[in-house]
């Protein structure tokens, strides 16, 4: 199994209301308009992920699992890996519900957007908890 892990932190802009999307991003700040961002402050981005990892999630049957877990509360989303992801953005990992693929783009096809996610779990974010975020590639 591949697997990676970052560590970030939540913000008080935190507001998980995009319906497609959900991103982890390196930069420092947050704007009220980043409604799919959860959290900022990341220690590494898309491109630094290793190359078998990468590999793995250019498998049609790749399956990721993202598991946050801020301050005793944790949550999972699943989605999908594809051949033609890039994985090269510096700063930004993107999962989407749609199949869209652009270089900001980690995985597609998933099962939850950030509004989705447990409101638990978002207002630990809101409060600028750290998270740590495990991505778990199984086939």
């Amino acid at each position: 199994m591949q697997k990676e892990t970052i560590r970030a932190k939540g913000h008080g802009n935190v507001t998980a209301r995009h319906r497609t999307t959900l991103e982890f991003t390196k930069e420092k700040h947050l704007t009220p308009k980043g409604d799919c961002i959860l959290a900022i402050d990341a220690d590494r981005g898309l491109q630094e992920f290793s190359e078998k990892f990468k590999s793995a999630m250019r498998d049609n049957d790749a399956l990721l699992e993202i598991i946050m877990s801020c301050d005793g509360v944790s949550e999972t989303v699943r989605a999908r890996g594809h051949p033609k992801l890039p994985l090269t953005h510096p700063t930004d990992m993107v999962i989407r519900k749609s199949d869209f693929i652009c270089n900001r783009t980690l995985a597609i096809k998933a099962d939850k957007a950030s509004i989705d996610l447990s409101r638990k779990l978002i207002e630990k974010l809101k409060e600028g908890k750290d998270v740590e975020v495990e991505f778990r590639i199984k086939k």
